[in-house]
């Protein structure tokens, strides 16, 4: 009797014993592989890029350079040769590019205004919600910074006051659309490759970014500090396109790929040797279609 009550007891202690284990592992997590599993597949899930490298339809906002101003006839817009939404086959827009030339046409559009700043850029948009664009582009500051002098150029502050309230005013109607921004030109390079031509100098003298081009073979001191106070104010732009896109998980900054290009004679419009040529549209529509396109893992 004794001895059976032995063996109970030992048979007793096992199975306790193995209990005991099963309940530690599940404890430490390490005892339903599938829940595991799972887990890792949603955070894996939850790290996804957001941007769809293949939008069904564009919207552009922006300033002259998107309405291809001065690309095809004196002081005039020419938006067929639009880097964002035009037709022209010579540019090869990033609408074409994404969509096809026949699908550009009826699901792509241009609200970009010669002259505007990045105060109208909301207002634009509000315009063009209405068609609900799955990839929205924006290009303006450059009108910020050609004022009829440094001092009335839009303070930085203001600026990124602005850029936040327009992608606001996307956000609440759109919240999922994706939106490029382009990076401000490089205002000094366009006065330095552009001063060359007499013509030019004679079209800037019509009142075209005065801040920049004015007095243009003017090599002195004070001459010299204008363009740089222009152009560190440029630089400060783009350091907040940067910023604000970064906080919204659709948007997609160039990285300063427009800034950075170096415009040349032949990508400058041979009316005001300032604003881009067909040349000059098509080499930013390439510059948009890597950055809309690249993947980014």
């Amino acid at each position: 009797m004794r001895m059976r009550n032995r063996r109970v007891r030992a048979v007793l202690a096992v199975t306790g014993a193995a209990v005991l284990g099963l309940a530690g592992c599940d404890a430490l997590g390490g005892g339903d592989s599938g829940t595991s599993g799972t887990g890792a597949r949603k955070a894996k899930a939850s790290q996804a890029p957001l941007w769809d490298t293949s939008p069904a339809s564009m919207a552009a906002v922006g300033d002259s350079i998107t309405r291809g101003f001065d690309a095809c006839t004196v002081l005039q817009d020419c938006p067929e040769v639009s880097w964002a939404t035009g037709a022209s086959a010579e540019v090869n827009s990033l609408a074409v590019r994404l969509l096809g030339a026949s699908k550009a046409a009826t699901h792509s559009w241009n609200y970009a205004v010669t002259g505007a700043r990045m105060a109208d850029v909301a207002g634009q948009l509000t315009e063009a919600v209405a068609q609900k664009p799955q990839l929205v582009t924006v290009m303006a500051g450059a009108n910020d910074a050609c004022r009829e002098s440094p001092a009335a150029m839009t303070p930085v502050a203001d600026f990124r006051a602005e850029f936040e309230e327009a992608l606001r005013t996307l956000r609440r109607s759109l919240p999922k659309a994706q939106v490029y921004v382009a990076s401000v030109p490089n205002l000094k390079r366009l006065w330095s490759q552009g001063r060359t031509s007499a013509l030019g100098r004679q079209i800037w003298k019509l009142g075209i970014c005065p801040s920049m081009l004015g007095d243009a073979d003017a090599l002195d001191a004070a001459a010299t500090a204008r363009r740089d106070t222009v152009q560190r104010r440029v630089e400060d732009y783009n350091k907040v396109l940067k910023e604000v896109c970064a906080k919204d998980t659709r948007c997609r900054f160039d990285g300063g790929a427009v800034y950075d290009f170096r415009f040349g004679t032949d990508q400058l419009s041979h009316w005001d040797w300032f604003h881009p040529s067909k040349d000059g549209q098509a080499r930013l529509a390439e510059i948009a279609y890597r950055k809309v396109t690249e993947q980014v893992t």
